[in-house]
């Protein structure tokens, strides 16, 4: 089962990049963030000719999340549970069915918290101790599950091309990588890490500053495994390739294979 954490930067504005990315790559699952659409505006039948089941948590003109899967999707939820006021659209789960294994899949888009101190990073480290209590519930069912998607958190120094640069950055803070390896430490898996040690792998570059042509990149795209899905993982990979083609989101694909 190939599934891929892809933060698309707009579904309206990126479409005819997407679309042409899922012909090529022929993904079987797809967690997309920041789709910037309500429901009801999603281009699901684009997704559904090319044989995707298609479910959407979306947002007018900001945030949302969608699964596109070619396999069978099951009790999905649409979310982030422990505070019903919370109205962004920045959490949905489904369960995917493989040839051997279900997988709970969790496609998350992290609150980007800047400026920091304030009340925005406040409601991102919120957020985050929301999250550690539903990865807690994860690991206490010991079903293969994967929380994926757009983090915002750039876990160590190794994860950006200049990390002196990012040490007021909410993305970067101690509060924020604390936090982090808090929900890690819960016994979860980085699939990238796993697989691949080591500096210079990114997975966004800015549009400002020739920020992709000088590799100024930073790691902030990250799947989580559950221990009965790191025993499935085959490989994780960044298809950074991607940052320097046409009308190209800021993030590139990042796959995780499993053997589900």
């Amino acid at each position: 089962m190939k599934i891929v954490t892809f933060n698309i930067n707009g579904i309206k504005a990126r479409i005819e990049t997407l679309l042409r990315w899922l012909d090529e790559a022929n993904p079987d699952v797809v967690l997309l963030q920041e789709i910037k659409s309500v429901d009801e505006g999603f281009p699901r039948e684009l997704f559904e000719d090319r044989g995707y089941n298609v479910e959407t948590h979306g947002q007018k003109g900001f945030n949302g999340v969608a699964i596109l899967s070619k396999l069978p999707l099951e009790d999905v939820a649409r979310g982030l549970p422990g505070d019903d006021s919370d109205e962004q659209a920045r959490w949905i789960e489904a369960t995917v069915v493989g040839d051997s294994h279900a997988i709970r899949l969790c496609n998350l888009y992290l609150p980007n918290g800047n400026p920091a101190p304030g009340p925005k990073y406040d409601y991102k480290l919120a957020w985050m101790d929301r999250l550690r209590a539903r990865a807690a519930a994860l690991m206490a069912a010991e079903e293969p599950a994967i929380m994926a998607g757009d983090w915002n958190i750039i876990p160590q120094a190794e994860d950006a091309r200049h990390p002196e640069a990012w040490v007021e950055d909410a993305l970067y803070r101690p509060e924020s990588r604390a936090a982090f390896r808090k929900i890690l430490n819960l016994g979860f898996t980085e699939a990238f890490r796993a697989r691949v040690r080591g500096a210079g792998h990114y997975s966004f570059w800015d549009y400002q500053a020739n920020s992709w042509e000088r590799n100024n990149g930073i790691r902030i795209d990250h799947a989580l495994l559950t221990p009965q899905a790191a025993d499935l993982l085959v490989d994780c990979r960044i298809e950074a390739d991607e940052r320097a083609r046409a009308k190209p989101s800021d993030h590139v694909p990042v796959w995780i294979e499993l053997a589900a």
